[in-house]
């Protein structure tokens, strides 16, 4: 077989189709796609080995890590909505020394890129974890977790520019691979806190991560989640997040991954032509574990439709009347 039949079949194509290139760059990382599975949503990688082929994904971020192990938060921590979850899980994990011994083996061996994230109650712990994180030999890249809004501290990094230039760029001095910065949607200018990570020298943001709610039992008059509020996730918050992703990549300038509500092919598409150079699938991981590998299956004629033959030829490439 030529190189280019190969091309060719690796994209999904028959060889006398064109050939599509569906690698993308972040900054200084390089994906085989622009498909990854977002954090919290996918376990260690591990659990879901016997469910999709995890080499095909463009990349894999496990459980956010923090310090020292987290129970996360007391129940409930998910409540279905009537167009996405709630939750509050709280971080729960196991540390960054388990996850170096006994995670990090295993990730390394998934065939794909594998993008660590991590989350600090003070500037200490971002880089204290981002120094840790050298010792993982093969990682392609940090996301910098300054946006849960279930923790106390965490959620602070995102919404203030000044804190967030911080915790970039010191992670930046002690970090030797790639870092991703995740931003919240829970701030008045999402493009102010963009441009502060990019200043600090992140090589790509993550737009976004969820957006906080709450949902009440009236006939008991309580709140149904633990924490009584959450992070809203899914279908709920995608015109959320292609707003966000619109605004920053048009006035930033910095490569983007856009996350919220993606599930099929279209989803992902409005994403990319919106500004995103990259997408995560989050929530329906939960009820269509192979949503990420549906797209990437259909990736490539969507962009042979558009006349393109690489991602890049349509990312940002929405037409906006003057």
């Amino acid at each position: 077989m030529t190189n280019a039949a190969a091309s060719a079949v690796s994209s999904g194509a028959d060889a006398s189709e064109p050939i599509v290139d569906l690698a993308v760059m972040l900054g200084r990382l390089q994906l085989k796609n622009p498909v990854l599975v977002a954090s919290g949503t996918f376990g260690y990688a591990k659990e879901m080995e016997s469910v999709l082929p995890l080499d095909r994904l463009g990349g894999i971020l496990p459980k956010t890590i923090t310090q020292q192990p987290r129970p996360g938060n007391a129940p409930w921590r998910t409540v279905e909505t009537s167009a996405g979850l709630l939750n509050a899980i709280g971080l729960d994990n196991d540390g960054i020394d388990y996850f170096l011994c006994n995670h990090w083996p295993y990730l390394r061996t998934c065939g794909t890129s594998v993008v660590a994230s991590i989350a600090g109650k003070s500037l200490e712990d971002f880089y204290s974890l981002a120094n840790r994180l050298n010792e993982a030999e093969g990682l392609h890249a940090v996301e910098l977790n300054v946006s849960c809004p279930n923790v106390s501290g965490g959620v602070d990094f995102g919404t203030d520019a000044n804190l967030c230039y911080e915790v970039v760029s010191g992670v930046r001095k002690v970090l030797g691979c790639p870092i991703i910065t995740k931003l919240t949607p829970n701030v008045t200018k999402i493009v102010d806190i963009a441009k502060a990570a990019k200043d600090a020298g992140t090589d790509a943001v993550t737009c976004i991560n969820t957006v906080l709610g709450m949902a009440v039992d009236w006939r008991r008059r309580k709140p149904l989640i633990g924490n009584v509020v959450g992070g809203l996730s899914g279908p709920a918050i995608k015109p959320i997040a292609l707003r966000c992703v619109y605004q920053v990549a048009s006035q930033v300038g910095v490569p983007v991954i856009g996350v919220g509500g993606i599930a099929n092919i279209d989803d992902c598409m409005e994403f990319l032509v919106a500004g995103a150079s990259a997408i995560q699938v989050g929530t329906a991981n939960y009820y269509d574990p192979h949503a990420s590998i549906k797209i990437i299956d259909a990736l490539p004629d969507a962009l042979r439709s558009l006349g393109a033959s690489k991602v890049a030829d349509i990312v940002g490439s929405l037409q906006i009347k003057k």
